[in-house]
């Protein structure tokens, strides 16, 4: 059965929007009040705007269908771009810390924090509604690479809130060196995003196989279908952006005839795609008395 690969780069535009709106409102946050701990969440921003420009070309090449090069497909594009995202925010952490560092041996005064916390509060509920709608459509969609975009968006909104109470502390109390920490506790928890995204790509990358949910989903339609005469082994899972797809051996009576074995493939395939969703199932058919059919090989625990 054909399949085919919609196309979600327009959800990523959305993203791009509301990184452009917010490094302009946060750079004005931080030009008004000099605080360190928001020029670092402007910098996460900017972060925000490459992840989502990458997000966009990478959406754009899994939509395209296979061809001869890519019989599979493009889908693990979406990969590439998340790991281009965590290496982006590694580097926006580095650039944290150091300016942070530098006002750790500098401390110096936060004004017009009130201004500031207003410019940072309006920033932080537009990216909340960008995450949100993001979130949303990559789980609807199946799609990694707006998942994580959302949730990258949703994390800039947690560290602008930290941000926003270090400056309230900071106007409270005096204390100058609260601006500089906080920065420093901001980029460790983007390089921890970062790492997040960049481990999911690569088990991506690597084949992983489908989540326990789905294989058990997948277990649960060969038990249907399995008989005394008919019987399925050799299972194998794998993952490609927002595409699975599962290969197996069914063994079945050495006298059937191909058309037999054949439909039965073909009402074994149909129930699974209806249950697990963009699901890609290759079945190879083999006499179940044959000695061949049960080589060690195939048999692998856990495939």
């Amino acid at each position: 059965m054909a399949h085919t690969t919609q196309d979600l780069s327009r959800w990523a535009l959305l993203s791009i929007a509301a990184a452009a709106v917010t490094i302009a409102l946060k750079m004005t946050a931080w030009l008004v009040t000099g605080s360190v701990g928001l020029l670092s969440d402007a910098a996460e921003s900017v972060v925000n705007l490459v992840a989502a420009v990458v997000a966009f070309i990478a959406l754009k090449v899994a939509a395209r269908p296979a061809d001869a090069n890519h019989n599979f497909g493009h889908q693990k594009s979406e990969y590439f771009s998340a790991i281009i995202e965590g290496t982006c925010i590694a580097i926006a952490a580095v650039v944290i810390i150091v300016s942070a560092a530098e006002r750790l041996m500098n401390p110096k005064d936060i004004e017009s924090a009130g201004i500031g916390l207003l410019i940072s509060v309006v920033a932080a509920l537009i990216n909340g509604a960008a995450a949100w709608a993001l979130i949303r459509a990559g789980r609807r969609h199946r799609s990694v690479t707006l998942e994580a975009d959302g949730k990258h968006l949703a994390t800039d909104v947690w560290t602008t809130a930290g941000i926003l109470v270090a400056i309230a502390l900071v106007a409270i109390t005096g204390w100058n060196i609260l601006d500089p920490i906080v920065a420093i506790a901001v980029a460790v928890n983007i390089l921890f995003v970062g790492g997040g995204l960049v481990g999911r790509a690569a088990a991506g990358l690597m084949d992983s196989a489908l989540p326990d949910e789905q294989r058990a989903a997948i277990d649960a339609v060969l038990d249907e279908f399995g008989t005394p005469e008919v019987t399925f082994h050799d299972v194998r899972t794998r993952e490609s952006g927002h595409v699975r797809f599962v290969q197996m051996h069914m063994l079945v009576p050495g006298d059937w005839t191909v058309q037999r074995a054949h439909d039965l493939a073909e009402q074994v395939e149909a129930r699974l795609e209806a249950v697990v969703d963009d699901l890609i199932p290759t079945i190879h058919v083999e006499p179940i008395g044959d000695p061949r059919a049960y080589e060690q090989w195939r048999l692998e625990e856990n495939i």
